[in-house]
């Protein structure tokens, strides 16, 4: 069976945002990536018109980029698809973030840079979507064809004849490098890093000379062939020995439960996740890391399991469990919180994209996870005993104590408003930082989106995800909560929301520093310079674009902030800076920080 592009739904990567979200082609599925017939003259008929109809094709329609000598002409050529929409960012880190928001809104993002400092800039947002198998499309214009191999000293390059530094840095965190400097070998080579990247569920990176883009070849002269996907396929042998060993595991459970981790995005198998707790009946928990990827909604949902610091009494169900299925979980000192997981391998089912592992053995590979799910729901006996068992001892958060109208605003108020804000129509995009900690305990109505970046962790990373998870979702508004101290890095491309006419809603909590950094490990390094946020943003805006911008200090002003932002102020961006104290942290993140500070002081292992 094939699945078009672009003309037809596909599954979600994250059920919360089904209504909004078409993914890429799944491992497990024969795709077919079409587009609309186009008109062809020789004008049409070039390399960079090419790769610009690929982009639409597999569903770009929005191309993040930073201009360059080298990468004009190919920006040229994208500008003149009528389908796509290049949008200039401030820089080339925030250009490779937004494309990783892009990604994680629409299935696949892409942006172009130029050679060098362009792309050894960009690096790093690279290096954050393929942490989190997000299928990046980064594309560098490279030197003139004629320059490979003369021995001739480039600008931009760092002082060697040698090209070959920028490819050799994007090799260790991309799936596939194209170094397209001829135009006889240029099709083949652009068609397998874009096929590479949607099967393989990762960046690519993709250089292409600088003379190259304009120039008409055989090859560009007719509309593209599409795109088929090979399917990956369970062993079924393997696949049903496995469903057999783990309903047995299973079924002599008293109390089991099951729980989503991250890699349910790239498996696709967010849908078989909920078939499975639809028919057992466990107990259903998220890893943090999977936020948004399982709906809260489901009868049977608990929260995040995160060890320690997890939300209200999951981590009593969770652990005390005599089984339990893990699908497509990290396991990193984060989300140990510092190796402190209270779990037992022999209890364990973990099941990763292609692989299965029950107890200390047996392991399977060569198993999908959403064939593994799917199977597993049709065997299992209902057992609703772990869910009862957290329904009796759970008891209701309590509500912030009101304050003083004029009291300093507390971070928990702050976000039992935020909360009150969170519909399908919205979605929330939570900087690494104490927003981690105070976001995971928001409760997500359906559809409602949800998107961090906690195997990379960088910080200022939600500033340009902001932009391209909007650009990517329009029809969403995002609600993004950043840090100062994470704001001052990548600050600029609030410049580039403004300039599109975005929507979303930020708010700057400005607590004096790196707040998630002091609770690790404090020092001086750790205080920043304050700013005037809001001047700072008004600045940008210049009195030319729709964005409004207001400082709260107390709960008041942070209703009728509130207020303003989703009714009078609803169609333009809101930037809304909140003033809490520097030692309002959640418990969460002290405890977490503890944990993980003693885990990067371990001593050396004697000798």
């Amino acid at each position: 069976m094939n699945t078009k592009i672009g003309s037809a739904p596909l599954e979600c990567s994250s059920p919360a945002t089904c209504d909004a979200v078409a993914s890429l082609p799944s491992n497990g599925a024969v795709s077919t990536i079409q587009c609309s017939s186009l008109p062809f003259n020789s004008a049409d008929a070039t390399l960079g018109r090419h790769l610009a109809r690929r982009l639409v094709q597999i569903g770009v329609t929005d191309v993040f980029s930073v201009p360059g000598d080298f990468n004009l002409t190919l920006l040229d050529h994208l500008l003149a698809e009528p389908g796509l929409n290049l949008v200039g960012c401030c820089n080339e880190l925030n250009a490779g973030y937004a494309a990783d928001g892009y990604a994680r809104a629409r299935g696949v993002g892409a942006c172009v840079v130029t050679f060098t400092v362009g792309g050894l800039s960009i690096l790093n947002a690279i290096a954050g979507a393929y942490s989190e198998n997000l299928p990046v499309i980064c594309i560098v214009g490279g030197p003139n064809s004629n320059d490979y191999g003369t021995n001739r000293i480039l600008h931009h390059t760092i002082g060697l004849p040698d090209f070959s530094q920028e490819l050799r840095c994007f090799q260790t965190v991309t799936c596939y490098q194209a170094v397209v400097n001829n135009l006889e070998d240029a099709h083949e080579l652009m068609d397998t890093a874009i096929s590479t990247a949607l099967k393989e569920s990762k960046p690519v990176y993709i250089s292409v000379s600088c003379n190259l883009p304009g120039i008409p070849h055989p090859t560009f002269s007719r509309e593209p062939v599409p795109f088929s996907l090979s399917p990956k396929l369970s062993n079924q042998m393997g696949l049903e020995v496995a469903v057999e060993t783990a309903v047995d595991f299973l079924n002599k459970a008293v109390k089991p439960v099951m729980v989503g981790g991250p890699k349910l995005r790239v498996a696709t198998a967010c849908s078989a996740f909920v078939e499975l707790a639809d028919a057992c009946g466990y107990a259903l928990a998220v890893m943090p890391s999977a936020k948004g990827l399982v709906p809260e909604h489901h009868p049977h949902f608990i929260g995040t399991y995160w060890g320690a610091v997890s939300t209200a009494f999951c981590a009593e169900i969770v652990e005390s469990a005599d089984a339990y299925l893990f699908a497509g979980p990290i396991f990193n000192d984060y989300s140990s919180v510092g190796y402190s997981l209270l779990l037992k391998k022999e209890k364990a089912i973990i099941v990763q994209p292609d692989r299965v592992v029950i107890g200390n053995g047996p392991a399977f590979g060569c198993i999908l996870m959403k064939d593994f799910l799917s199977a597993l729901a049709k065997r299992l006996k209902r057992n609703t005993t772990a869910y009862e068992n957290y329904h009796r001892i759970y008891v209701s958060d309590g509500q912030p104590l009101k304050g003083d109208p004029k009291e300093l605003l507390r971070v928990n108020v702050l976000f039992q408003h935020i909360q009150k804000m969170l519909s399908g129509d919205t979605a929330i995009i939570a900087e690494t930082g104490d927003s981690w900690f105070n976001c995971q305990k928001l409760k997500l109505p359906a559809g409602c989106g949800y998107e961090f970046q906690m195997q990379y962790g960088s910080i200022g990373w939600s500033v340009g995800a902001t932009l391209g998870y909007a650009q990517g979702v329009p029809e969403k508004r995002v609600i993004a909560c950043i840090g100062d101290g994470s704001f001052q890095v990548t600050a600029q491309d609030v410049s580039t929301m403004i300039r599109y006419a975005q929507k979303s809603i930020i708010f700057l909590i400005n607590n004096g520093g790196y707040t998630i950094e002091v609770e690790i490990h404090d020092g001086p390094y750790n205080v920043i310079k304050n700013w005037n946020y809001t001047a700072f943003v008004d600045a940008i805006n210049n009195g030319e674009g729709n964005c409004w911008t207001t400082k709260v200090r107390c709960e008041e002003e942070l209703i009728n902030a509130i207020a303003t932002a989703t009714g009078e102020k609803k169609d333009c961006l809101c930037f809304i800076e909140v003033i809490v104290h520097k030692d309002d942290t959640s418990k969460e993140l002290l405890e977490w920080g503890s944990r993980v500070s003693a885990a990067n002081s371990r001593p050396p292992n004697p000798q």
